[in-house]
């Protein structure tokens, strides 16, 4: 079990992370993954080029170069960092317009994220994947 200074040090590299993510520092974001990382983003996959279940790093630079193609970020938000043992959960908001149809939704996601030596070994997010494939058609 984590101590509670880990699970502060887990907080504080999450939130360095959307960070990363929010000023488009995917260097430092990969950086931070386990080289044998799960990642798993909800829905169907021919809706949303992005959804699956991905493996390793290469996987998941995949995922974010369809996330890209796909979508535009004009709201991102992680608001909320809970911490227990090895995972930290994010609360967040973000408004996305689909690059393809010009579309937009809000969308309330949380990720769970798993942590093992400072490194992110498992990433599972959960969203409203209806309202997400449907700016994206």
């Amino acid at each position: 079990m984590a101590t509670v200074s880990q699970e502060a040090e887990n907080v504080a590299l999450v939130q360095s992370l959307y960070a990363a993510f929010g000023r488009g520092d995917m260097e430092t974001l990969i950086a931070a993954l386990a080289d044998d990382i799960e990642w798993i983003s909800p829905g169907p996959s021919d809706a949303i080029a992005f959804a699956g279940h991905r493996r390793g790093v290469p996987e998941v630079m995949q995922f974010f170069a369809a996330l890209n193609g796909a979508l535009e970020f004009e709201k991102f938000e992680p608001q909320e960092f809970i911490a227990q043992g090895d995972k930290v959960v994010v609360i967040g908001v973000s408004r996305v317009r689909g690059r393809g149809t010009g579309r937009s939704t809000d969308n309330d996601w949380v990720a769970v994220i798993t942590l093992r030596n400072g490194k992110v070994i498992r990433y599972r997010l959960y969203e409203d994947t209806i309202a997400l494939a449907a700016a994206l058609r």
